[in-house]
């Protein structure tokens, strides 16, 4: 095995190196502390691998993003979310016969037990739909007593949450804007059934167009998983300390909910609002957005992970073209964000940067086009992000070296001191 050479001083410590199957190197620095009496510090663990896992390979340097060894073009091309979602959380594509009981299992707990939505019901109108996906999905566990201990607890707490997850969302948004709640219709399928429940009038029934539920679920499998970001990690992390799935899964909305993760694509309608609100003029935010003095930054272009492109946005930038071609929406927003995307594309210093727009650009104009409002990009992002969650933490559940996250810190402050209190005290 390869070895990592540590000098320290006149010590020098030997550390093994781990590689991935995609020949990703590792220096394992589990024993560092009990042998030297030393640890690493890397803000943010951007750094640091935090797990060992076979789910998700990210390239950012070429643009590639795999789920379990397949291409995420492949997976778009020949898959449905659920069949994703079955390949994230398993490990494998599901057969004919396991598509199918997953699917029915899912369908058989839509339905929330009336004491869970009634906490949907008692939310104030302007409340964030993000504290309501929180709040009823942590509340599961008290309503779903799932032993995530044992095998059979843990599938059935997986297919409760794939299937109330949706129905959650789509309850919180009929509440927020005085509609009648709209129940799940088990003949349709995922991202179909979900639409149908957003937006079903009862007194004017209409099916969804088809091309707006491909997009859709387009959308879901491609925020399915995306190795240790933010929201996985945190999940991982709350998951190790041996809470049930609800408790895991709620950890991951929360860290979600924070604008500097799950609020890309809402980010990209309000920049569109400010562009639109100063008369439109695009050229000149493009500008803006190239002089290093100005506080303008061109929202879901480039991205952290992808210093190439973003391969997400290859595949849905064609269905956004045509649901906006299909929907022949006249909103001043979405004219602008074409404008800018032909603006940016075309201009050298963006190229040379290789700052192309990423998944998040092009996600906020489908939810726009279709009727999401802005509050419900996260929540949509949430629906998405569910297998990947969930995929992690089964993995976690069944690692054989599973220990409770504990990191370490350096310590900044101030050295022992003699204590003397500053406060008057009457007896």
């Amino acid at each position: 095995m390869e070895q990592a050479q540590l000098n320290l001083g006149r010590q020098t410590i030997s550390l093994p190196v781990i590689e991935g199957s995609e020949n990703e190197k590792a220096i394992d620095i589990s024993k560092l502390r009990a042998q030297t009496g030393y640890i690493t510090l890397d803000n943010g663990y951007v750094n640091t691998g935090s797990c060992e896992s076979a789910i998700t390979f990210i390239n950012g340097e070429e643009g590639i993003l795999r789920y379990r060894g397949y291409a995420i073009e492949d997976v778009c091309q020949h898959t449905d979310f659920l069949e994703t979602a079955y390949l994230v959380i398993y490990g494998e594509l599901p057969t004919q016969e396991q598509y199918d009981r997953f699917r029915a299992e899912i369908a058989d707990h839509y339905l929330l037990d009336e004491g869970a939505a009634e906490i949907l019901r008692g939310f104030p109108r302007g409340t964030h739909p993000m504290a309501m996906l929180i709040s009823c999905v942590s509340s599961l566990s008290a309503y779903y007593a799932d032993n995530t201990k044992t095998e059979t607890g843990r599938r059935t707490a997986i297919m409760r949450l794939m299937a109330k997850l949706p129905v959650i969302a789509a309850w919180a948004y009929r509440r927020l804007n005085g509609l009648p709640i709209i129940y799940p219709d088990a003949s349709l399928g995922y991202a179909e059934n979900f639409l149908n429940m957003m937006f079903q009038n009862p007194a004017r029934p209409h099916k969804v167009d088809p091309d707006v539920i491909k997009a859709l679920d387009l959308l879901l499998i491609l925020h399915a998983d995306h190795e240790q970001n933010c929201s996985t990690a945190t999940v991982r992390m709350v998951g190790s300390s041996g809470v049930n799935l609800y408790a895991a899964i709620a950890g991951g909305i929360c860290s979600l909910w924070g604008p500097l993760h799950g609020g890309a694509n809402q980010a990209v309608i309000e920049m569109l609002g400010r562009i639109h609100q100063d008369g439109g003029d695009v050229q000149k935010y493009i500008e803006l957005a190239k002089d290093k003095n100005s506080d303008f930054r061109l929202m879901g272009f480039g991205h952290r992970v992808y210093k190439n492109f973003d391969p997400r946005a290859r595949i849905i930038k064609k269905y956004c073209d045509i649901v906006l071609a299909k929907m022949g929406i006249d909103d001043p927003l979405l004219a602008i964000a074409r404008k800018l995307e032909e603006a940016a594309l075309a201009d050298e210093y963006f190229a040379a940067r290789k700052l192309y727009p990423n998944v998040d650009f092009y996600s906020g104009i489908i939810y726009k086009a279709i009727g999401i409002p802005v509050d419900f990009f996260t929540p949509m992002f949430a629906i998405g992000r569910l297998p990947g969650w969930i995929g992690q933490w089964y993995e976690l559940m069944h690692d054989a070296k599973l220990r409770i996250g504990r990191p370490r810190q350096i310590y900044q402050g101030p050295n022992l001191r003699s204590l003397v209190s500053k406060v008057s005290r009457r007896d």
